[in-house]
């Protein structure tokens, strides 16, 4: 068909039929005038295309992230410029080092005004730049479809990634004629013959190999066919930081969460391998823990190193065996992989699936309420159904540590280590999966940096349950304040709201738990709450602050620094 027999349509028109194309069936935004255009034609696509209204651009630009991070494909997110990008940032930085689709559309200034400080003009391509893998912006109505095409081809391809595109209104509000452009297959890459034959013979060699998997992408296919590959070479496994999902935790062969708050056997273990087999992640500083227990450049191990961007092979750690695919495309190749023998470390791989084991039994906590023991009866009474959402702080390692994670869409936590993240996340994950339960895992100090989003559970009627660590205090930073200025704590408590009220206000059930004794029982009433009402609820745990983390206590960190400081501290020679 030529151009002159298409219809003409305005940019707005034309950019959501795009989206539409390319298979987008939820956006979520906070309107803007900028990008007007945008918003009355989603009126056109009703039947496929659902809005979430947002209250702030972070919390709606996490949404976005999340349902990258659940469907492996661009969430989508619409914001205003200038104030209405900065806000959005923190989630494209996010996506950004959490390897997660996504593409933001930002409004802009009409280019007869660019370059003159208009009204809350930036320049994205500057400001985006360092933390997107393609920021652009469309002059040209004619060029949307083109421009939509390599934004989905971009963001999903290699290493998936944030995408940033600046709309002026003049693109926006001006017509053109011009056909859409399809979708593409998704591309995989895989492994050589040649890659896969010395893979084989690495673990024919090894005498203690482990295969860590982590980053995005996976898909139920490719981890049924990586748990596999784990049973027939007897493979200890483990998953990266933040990246829960990448395996089933009931597996036989699943040993623990590898990163900042593993358990000392398992961090002797990778300390001893003789193998790593590192799949999909990019083993970065949570993950290797400052890069200690494997070092850079060359590590002490056997490097496998499997990862979709060539670029990132060899550019902290130099593999002996660096192969270029991403995790669908490898798992889909070792099915031609298997022992000539009985591995000999079966039962080293046994041992440490009891090591992990071990560590679910709950470690002793300060005060009335355990939040081991408050976890551990999360993880029972789900028994590996729904999602668990977290933000960032020391809150977090409950459930790193307790929950066994049972897969795809089990974990939405972000790598980047980003506050306010757990209650957008939730929000998405009930969006997404409508019957299954979604729990976030809050700080009082997190859970305020995007309190807000509760207005979208309201309106949305989403049935997300919160549990809200409350301990008066930015407790990461507090804990790291007593190792490095112990005795010196200043200007990290705050005073709370009563968050039992504030959730009634936004038509939810609320809760104040002090005691480990009626935990359960306020839980299931949460559970049957959101599921009859479909309405958030949330469950206040007040706990005695000196428990900071699993096993730790703020007094004891305090009196380990003091001890260290005396110690150090020069002494006066003896009086005559």
């Amino acid at each position: 068909m030529s151009h002159s027999a298409l219809p003409s349509r305005n940019g707005g028109q034309i950019l959501i039929q795009q989206l539409r194309q390319h298979g987008a069936r939820r956006v979520f935004l906070v309107p803007g005038e900028s990008y007007l255009p945008c918003i009355d034609a989603l009126n056109e696509h009703r039947d496929a295309i659902e809005p979430i209204v947002c209250r702030q651009e972070s919390g709606a630009g996490y949404m976005a992230e999340a349902y990258g991070k659940l469907t492996n494909e661009p969430g989508i997110c619409f914001v205003t410029r200038g104030p209405g990008a900065t806000n959005a940032s923190i989630a494209v930085h996010t996506a950004y080092q959490d390897s997660t689709p996504m593409i933001l559309f930002i409004g802009q200034v009409g280019n007869d005004f660019i370059e003159r400080e208009a009204f809350q003009e930036i320049d994205y391509r500057r400001m985006f730049g360092p933390m997107a893998k393609w920021v652009a912006q469309i002059d040209d109505t004619a060029r949307i479809p083109e421009y939509i095409a390599r934004a989905y081809s971009v963001a999903t391809s290699g290493r998936p990634g944030p995408v940033v595109l600046a709309l002026p209104e003049d693109t926006l509000w001006g017509e053109a004629c011009v056909a859409d452009v399809a979708p593409r297959p998704r591309l995989h890459s895989y492994p050589s013959q040649q890659q896969l034959s010395e893979l084989h013979q690495h673990l024919e060699r090894a005498e203690r190999p482990f295969l860590l998997l982590g980053g995005s992408g996976w898909t139920e296919q490719a981890q049924r066919e990586i748990a596999g590959f784990a049973d027939r070479y007897a493979l200890p496994v483990g998953v990266a930081w933040r990246r829960l999902e990448c395996f089933d935790h009931r597996h036989e062969n699943f040993v623990g969460h590898v990163g900042n708050g593993m358990h000392q056997a398992l961090r002797e273990r990778l300390k001893a391998s003789d193998l790593i087999i590192a799949l999909g992640t990019r083993l970065g500083e949570p993950t290797t823990e400052g890069y200690s227990w494997i070092e850079s450049p060359v590590p002490s191990q056997t490097l496998v190193h499997v990862y979709p961007d060539p670029e990132e092979l060899g550019h902290v750690y130099r593999p002996d065996l660096a192969i270029n695919a991403d995790v669908v495309g490898f798992s889909a190749s070792l099915a031609t992989l298997a022992p000539t023998r009985p591995p000999a470390w079966q039962q080293e791989t046994t041992a440490a699936r009891q090591a992990y084991l071990d560590t679910l039994t709950p470690l002793e906590a300060p005060g009335p309420l355990s939040l081991d023991r408050v976890t551990k009866t999360v993880d029972r009474m789900l028994d590996g159904h729904g999602c668990i959402t977290v933000g960032a702080g020391n809150y977090a390692l409950y459930a790193h540590r307790y929950i066994r994670f049972g897969g795809l869409g089990s974990s939405l936590a972000p790598t980047v280590g980003a506050m306010g993240y757990g209650l957008p996340a939730a929000i998405s994950s009930k969006l997404e999966y409508p019957q299954r339960p979604a729990v976030c895992f809050a700080g009082d100090g997190c859970f305020q940096m995007n309190l807000q989003e509760l207005g979208v559970a309201l309106q949305y009627r989403l049935g997300i349950v919160i549990l809200l660590f409350n301990n008066g205090m930015w407790g990461t930073i507090r804990a790291h304040q007593e190792h490095d200025f112990p005795g010196r704590e200043i200007a990290l408590t705050f005073t709370n709201p009563e968050f039992d009220s504030l959730i009634r206000a936004y038509g939810g059930q609320g809760e104040i738990v002090e005691d480990d004794a009626v935990f359960e029982a306020a839980f299931a009433r949460a559970l049957t709450f959101t599921e009859q009402n479909h309405l958030p609820a949330l469950i206040e745990l007040r706990y005695d602050a000196d428990g900071i983390a699993p096993g730790e206590r703020l007094s004891a960190i305090r009196a380990a620094a003091l001890e260290r400081r005396d110690s150090a501290m020069p002494q006066e020679p003896p009086h005559d």
